[in-house]
């Protein structure tokens, strides 16, 4: 099962950019994706390694959850890529355009060949129909797997669909991707969206993901950070509930009761579970905002 962990916001960074790799460490976001696809010309991919390398010795990340993107391992970059990844100080790869369990195999043996640590996750973004339809293929593949990243700018494009507000016509390949999610304990990002400008669009696209079961949304900005975050972390009134539940469970086993009721309603294991999950995500979203103040 994946760690709970505060995962509202994870921002693309060029890795071939040292100034966007050193402004990582004071933004308020809970996870950094380090990339040497898509934002890194092909002529700087050697470079970007050189340069996500110097970066992650210096350190300074805090307790945001570092991943880096891969290019895929049918370009020439691949296989170095997943070598480098294998001995970096990184939390998982995220692998591009995965399209079978077979494929997150292959990756996580270049990553043992090359020594990568067992606590290395692995990151695989689902981005065309082949990739959703693998979607529970893919979540079982290993036990490295850690999550899903939405790609749903190549998905659209793959379906011949229109960016509607209301996504519907993506409505299927969304739930398809956070059902084999949650059916194996996965965590998953919603896709990225694309209008900088259009402050009420993207606030309610994070609204219908977090409706949906997303975990948090990749970025391609750091304006976007501050609603991502707070459209993705649990409200206070949900928090004072959960806290709530929790004490009067500890309470009741203490006293050897088995039926708990709270504020005359019955609660269930499944009511604490779910509890007991806020309390630790908004524990840690604390715990990051605390370390961002200091």
């Amino acid at each position: 099962m994946f760690a709970i962990r505060p995962r509202r916001s994870a921002l693309y960074m060029p890795g071939s950019n040292p100034r966007a790799l050193e402004k990582a460490r004071g933004l308020a976001c809970d996870m950094i994706v380090m990339d040497l696809e898509d934002a890194v010309a092909p002529e700087a991919k050697d470079d970007a390694r050189t340069i996500i390398a110097a970066a992650l010795a210096e350190g300074g990340y805090g307790g945001r959850e570092i991943l880096l993107r891969v290019n895929g391992p049918d370009t020439p970059w691949g296989h170095a890529d997943l070598a480098f990844a294998a001995s970096q100080r990184v939390d998982g790869v995220v692998l591009p355009k995965v399209e079978s369990g077979d494929g997150a195999r292959r990756a996580e043996a270049v990553l043992a060949a090359h020594g990568a640590p067992e606590g290395l996750g692995l990151w695989c973004m689902l981005e065309t129909p082949h990739g959703v339809l693998a979607a529970q293929d893919i979540a079982s593949a290993t036990p490295r797997m850690t999550g899903f990243l939405l790609g749903t700018s190549d998905l659209a494009k793959d379906l011949h669909c229109l960016h509607t507000p209301d996504r519907l016509p993506m409505i299927t390949a969304l739930g398809l991707c956070l059902l084999a999610a949650r059916a194996y304990d996965l965590a998953i990002l919603d896709g990225v969206y694309l209008d900088l400008d259009d402050t009420e669009g993207f606030e309610a696209s994070c609204r219908q993901g977090r409706e949906f079961g997303f975990d948090g949304k990749t970025l391609i900005h750091p304006k976007t950070l501050e609603a991502a975050n707070r459209m993705f972390a649990p409200d206070a009134e949900a928090v004072a509930w959960a806290r709530k539940i929790s004490q009067a469970h500890a309470a009741a086993l203490a006293e050897g009761k088995g039926v708990l009721l709270v504020d005359g309603k019955l609660v269930e294991a499944l009511h604490v579970a779910e509890a007991q999950r806020l309390l630790t995500l908004a524990d840690g979203i604390a715990a990051l905002a605390v370390e961002s103040a200091c």
